[in-house]
């Protein structure tokens, strides 16, 4: 059985110049993680890479940024999620950041940008 991706966006609030590195400081991609309710670490593949102290990720694991907490709990926050945020090194994932995940929207759709410019 196909496992069905999920867009999330995870906004990063720590480190707080994480956006002067970035474009913004919001991070969006998808995962399949979720549909295991026994995982509660999230690997998301995302839709653009981010810098971080000069390098360049596209992937990132999000888990709970609180003990006792599970990141299922996303599907029913009205806000989103607090979360801990890791980016991969050579000997594994490192928790260096903070944030909020939050179901995103459909990702903008490229024939609704040309129907705009040709307006």
């Amino acid at each position: 059985m196909p496992r069905t991706p999920i867009r999330f966006r995870v906004h990063v609030s720590e480190p707080f110049d994480f956006e002067r590195w970035n474009a913004n400081a919001d991070l969006y991609g998808t995962s399949v993680d979720h549909e295991d309710r026994e995982v509660n670490e999230w690997v998301i593949q995302l839709e653009e890479s981010f810098t971080f102290h000069d390098k360049d990720y596209n992937a990132i694991l999000v888990a709970p940024r609180y003990v006792g907490e599970h990141l299922g709990r996303v599907f029913d926050a009205i806000l989103g999620e607090p979360v801990r945020i890791a980016h991969r090194t050579p000997e594994g994932w490192r928790f260096a950041m903070a944030g909020m995940l939050s179901l995103a929207p459909p990702p903008p759709d490229a024939t609704q940008d040309r129907d705009k410019d040709e307006l």
